[in-house]
């Protein structure tokens, strides 16, 4: 299996074992929700009538005062008082097997190869940290709302890119299957594509 590159027109080869996977819904599904769970902090935290400070004392007796009966100033329907339903700090997190994270990456990676996109460039480097020019050198290769995936980010593509919503730069080891589900297009240069194969066999 092999792929032209853009700018130099050099064919790569692909390996088959990465970008002829089925791809499989349920599973990518699976992976996807897990991310995104695992990225929940899940610091929420709110107090019950009976972890809220003071109310020891009955404000005032049952009977004979023509107001409703009251056992603590921190009941739910009080200023002040606790949260009926409160939420409590949580862990989202899910597991996920590498077994099933990798085929499910590599199920992404092949059916975006069967719907043509996915590139490859030679090297990919912005001279300045000039958004301009980073935006130009992806639209000359007709690319729009693409991820860039590199060995390693730059400087100057790091700050070219931080600032766009329609197109970002990562190195490999940082991709995941949210980020890359967010963008119609990626761009790999051939040595992120020789890399990005060795962790995914």
């Amino acid at each position: 299996m092999e792929l032209q590159t853009i700018d130099s027109k050099k064919a790569v080869t692909l390996d088959a074992d990465v970008f002829s996977e089925e791809f499989n819904s349920g599973l990518v599904h699976q992976t996807v929700v897990a991310f995104i769970n695992n990225a929940r902090a899940g610091n929420s935290a709110q107090k019950t009538r009976s972890e809220v400070r003071g109310g020891g004392r009955k404000p005032w007796k049952q009977k004979g005062t023509g107001r409703a009966r009251a056992g603590t100033i921190r009941s739910p329907i009080w200023r002040s008082g606790g949260v009926t339903f409160a939420s409590k700090k949580r862990d989202y997190s899910q597991k996920l097997n590498k077994k099933m994270y990798k085929k499910a990456m590599r199920g992404i990676f092949s059916e975006l190869l069967r719907k043509d996109c996915i590139s490859i460039v030679d090297t990919f480097h912005c001279e300045t940290k000039k958004t301009k020019e980073f935006i130009s050198k992806l639209q000359d290769f007709n690319l729009n709302n693409a991820l860039v995936v590199v060995n390693d980010v730059g400087e100057n593509e790091y700050f070219a890119s931080r600032n766009v919503h329609s197109y970002d730069v990562c190195d490999v080891k940082s991709l995941d299957p949210v980020q890359i589900l967010k963008y119609d297009s990626l761009l790999f240069t051939t040595e992120a594509v020789k890399q990005l194969e060795g962790q995914l066999k």
